[in-house]
């Protein structure tokens, strides 16, 4: 099927008239704050380095905890050789039996450091077995700039990660609902613990729905967080931050008034036609696949390419990929979402569909009484 592209250039920004400039800064030794919906970084220092991560790596453990567990109300039956972690605990006893959803509560509100033991453990088998299956899992992220090798962040050789990797990790976190749901929790009692959530952001700050603390003596005070306002998610990572609380506020307020969410196309948006072959139906509408946003600073501008297939081939079922629309920035590709068939095209059961059945039609002189779309 051959293709055609039509461009079409569009100003995305809301106004001409642009305020002047933020300037806004941090304590930190890298940072990062991310558009979760785009992964555009709308602010970096030093966001490629592998640092400590302290207890942030919770959340990798969450993530593949939720991911390779069947049933998070399985009970887990807590061995001895288990325990013995050092720091933060929710104080877990040998034969003591407690949920696995129970497990990732205490890890994600109260950083239990036994908790993610015992979940490692009773997932893979083992710590190192856990800690290959978080690597795995970083590498499927694209982390490029990260290895695990325990469950609970402690310091140890050859552990370690960069503040844009682990942004890219509470991008995956944020898409699944039960890893998004705890961490944005306040606090809950589960049998006779009640776990209270370290993350401070969620009471200081409008609009959080949480991620993870940490600190280490080494790592100093590590954060991500996460917050939500006008449809439009932010991610925000520190590390070694004396003043986190208050500079995630600061990076989050920085990004929702400086690069606020633009929608790029609806929900069942039309973006042109396709000829159909074979068919009744000369030809059959394309919209898109879903919503799509991006977050565009004042005056920023996008172009928009809608390439579509030249011709179909009946039949066509509704919800069939017929081409892409994309959205370039400067030249570069940042946005894209797939156009599908509007509805359905049924093939013209008089029209032959194959060539030998078109030659069998014209020795038999049969006329098909349907012209077909210009599909040279």
């Amino acid at each position: 099927m051959r293709k055609a592209i039509r461009m079409l250039a569009g100003l995305a920004a809301a106004t001409l008239l642009c305020p002047p400039a933020w300037a806004v800064d941090t304590h930190a030794a890298s940072a990062v704050l991310m558009d979760a919906e785009s992964g555009r970084v709308l602010y970096e220092h030093d966001a490629h380095r592998p640092r400590l991560i302290a207890s942030t790596t919770k959340l990798m453990t969450a993530l593949v905890a939720v991911e390779q567990a069947g049933d998070l109300n399985e009970v887990v039956t807590v061995k001895g050789e288990w325990l013995g972690s050092e720091g933060s605990s929710i104080y877990l006893a040998a034969g003591e039996e407690i949920t696995l959803q129970g497990l990732l509560y205490g890890l994600l509100l109260q950083s239990g450091n036994d908790a993610a033991m015992v979940i490692a453990c009773y997932v893979a088998g083992s710590a190192e077995e856990f800690a290959m299956l978080m690597n795995e899992k970083a590498a499927e992220l694209g982390m490029m700039d990260s290895a695990f090798v325990n469950p609970s962040g402690l310091d140890a050789e050859g552990h370690y990660s960069s503040a844009y990797d682990m942004a890219l990790l509470a991008q995956a976190c944020l898409k699944n609902k039960i890893v998004a749901e705890i961490c944005a929790t306040r606090s809950i009692t589960i049998g006779t613990r009640t776990f209270v959530n370290h993350n401070k952001l969620l009471h200081r700050y409008e609009g959080c729905v949480g991620m993870k603390t940490g600190f280490t003596e080494k790592a100093g005070r590590t954060l991500v967080s996460a917050a939500e306002r006008d449809g439009q998610t932010l991610i925000c990572v520190t590390f070694n931050d004396g003043d986190d609380w208050n500079d995630h506020a600061k990076l989050l307020d920085y990004g929702f008034e400086t690069y606020p969410r633009h929608v790029l196309c609806g929900q069942g948006e039309r973006m042109g036609v396709v000829a159909v072959q074979g068919s009744l139906v000369p030809g059959i509408g394309v919209e898109t696949k879903g919503e799509l946003g991006y977050p565009l600073a004042c005056g920023e501008e996008l172009v928009r390419e809608v390439e579509l297939v030249r011709c179909a081939s009946a039949p066509i079922p509704a919800g069939v990929q017929l081409g892409e629309v994309r959205w370039r920035l400067n030249g570069e590709l940042v946005a894209g979402m797939p156009l599908v068939s509007r509805g359905c095209a049924d093939r013209d059961v008089r029209e032959p569909v194959t060539f030998w059945e078109k030659i069998r039609t014209l020795l038999g002189g049969r006329e098909t009484g349907n012209q077909l779309p210009d599909c040279r």
